[in-house]
């Protein structure tokens, strides 16, 4: 028995130390991307007109966002309107974390567009709005490399066609099977295509900050440093007030208990910007805590392809600095129609980096497409508020969990208790050890992926 439990903890360490290796990689891409925004902003601020002269290299970044907003876009929502399909066949559990889901994620929304509209980030700067059929510069070099890069394809219809398609796959029953299958083969092709795409962001990012830097001087680097303050309070203040106060009354559980519970997990989302890699060690701390494990296999996987308060916060948010930074503040049924729009489309930002700002970029393109030139300060901006973005994500999935389990009456009140009182602590070796295979099977979402995005 010894020696089985200690070949299982070898099992369940390796691909461990896999995942860790693996995102490594992603360090340098925030480290290029954090050199190449200060460089940026320093050539910006000392060679103003040079800084300017950069802006078709952010201009081609933000191209390339938009030749994968259709393709993002179509994937996700059809395999999450699948998703949704099989997560409600769970019956009571499912049907509840879903309704749920829906609910807190458009509040997030709607907090995002509220302290918006309250501090006007990135008022005054009033940049050139972006037009796709203006030339660049004048240059021949210019206009030839933008032009390899293909046009987008309109955002609604292909919201449209998705949902369509998701609705019809399901009707078919069994036989649409593969096809769902094979559309997720796609979106895992899309989203290496996406990858691809990101590593280019340090590029885009000089180009775009050195841009508008050189445009507007240091106006800038205060709007983008105020959004960024802004958005870290606004997600403090959401996990402490609501989730902490909805916690506190349904549960009991005190918000601040829970998180020194979790904070190993904290640390390892805070190191790699992504809360894919606590995934599994979420679900085996909410099975110790007390939770049923019908309710965490349901509600850990589904939430976080579908509970993502940080990126529907960052969404709301990012909107309006860009709409000010424009000049073009958007109106109060702009921001409604935009908040449906981030409703659906945000089930589709639970990819890989860079789909959270495809999202956005869709958003915008549906409702303004003149706003899409800000986007290129978001680039520069995006991976400072990834971290707030994933610890949000991740603590507000764990608060459903715990909430779920009371409404279900799935949830043992002495155990939790117990837990983080700290009377019977999580044994890492054991929990980890016994869990890789039962984190696999208890996945009824598609893809609980990178929710940083």
């Amino acid at each position: 028995m010894a020696s089985q439990r200690g070949e299982s903890a070898a099992q369940a360490a390796a691909p461990l130390a896999k995942q860790r290796k693996g995102l490594d990689k992603s360090h340098y891409l925030y480290i290029a991307v954090i050199v190449a925004v200060v460089l940026g902003a320093l050539i910006g601020l000392i060679f103003p007109e040079f800084g300017k002269s950069l802006k078709p290299l952010g201009d081609g970044f933000i191209k390339l966002i938009k030749m994968m907003i259709a393709p993002v876009i179509f994937c996700t929502i059809v395999l999450g309107i699948g998703s949704i399909a099989k997560a409600a066949t769970v019956g009571k559990v499912g049907g509840l974390a879903l309704g749920y889901f829906i609910v807190m994620s458009t509040f997030a929304l709607a907090i995002g567009l509220v302290v918006g509209n309250l501090i006007h980030p990135g008022a005054g700067l009033k940049l050139a709005p972006y037009d796709p059929n203006k030339k660049a510069a004048a240059d021949s070099t210019v206009d030839f490399l933008l032009g390899i890069i293909p046009g987008d394809i309109p955002v609604l219809p292909t919201l449209l066609a998705a949902i369509l398609v998701g609705f019809a796959l399901q009707k078919m029953g069994p036989q649409g099977t593969p096809i769902l299958n094979a559309i997720g083969h796609g979106q895992a092709l899309v989203f290496r295509i996406l990858i691809m795409v990101m590593w280019l962001a340090p590029v885009g990012a000089f180009g775009a900050i050195a841009a508008v830097v050189g445009a507007t001087g240091v106006q800038a680097i205060i709007s983008m440093a105020t959004l960024m303050v802004a958005f870290y309070i606004t997600c403090a203040v959401f996990i402490v007030v609501i989730l902490g106060g909805l916690l506190q009354i349904v549960s009991g559980v005190n918000i601040f208990r829970l998180m020194k519970y979790l904070g190993r997990e904290y640390l390892l989302i805070f190191s790699t910007s992504s809360s894919e890699a606590a995934l599994p060690r979420l679900i085996a701390k909410m099975e110790h805590l007390g939770v049923s494990k019908p309710v965490v296999g349901v509600t850990v996987p589904t939430g976080y392809s579908f509970n993502l308060d940080g990126t529907a916060i960052y969404l709301t948010m990012a909107s309006l600095f860009v709409a000010n930074a424009m000049g073009t503040p958007l109106d109060l049924g702009a921001q409604i129609s935009l908040l449906v729009f981030m409703i659906i489309a945000s089930k589709g930002a639970a990819g890989v980096t860079g789909a959270g700002l495809a999202t956005l970029a869709a958003g915008l393109q549906a409702h303004r497409p003149e706003l899409l030139g800000g986007v290129g300060m978001i680039v520069g901006i995006d991976r400072f508020m990834s971290e707030a973005r994933a610890l949000t994500n991740f603590t507000g999935n764990a608060v459903a969990t715990v909430l779920i389990g009371t409404w279900v009456k799935e949830i043992d009140g002495g155990q939790v208790e117990r837990v983080l009182s700290g009377a019977e602590p999580f044994d890492e070796q054991t929990m980890i050890a016994g869990h890789g295979g039962r984190a696999a099977a208890a996945e009824p979402a598609p893809q609980p992926v990178a929710a940083n995005a």
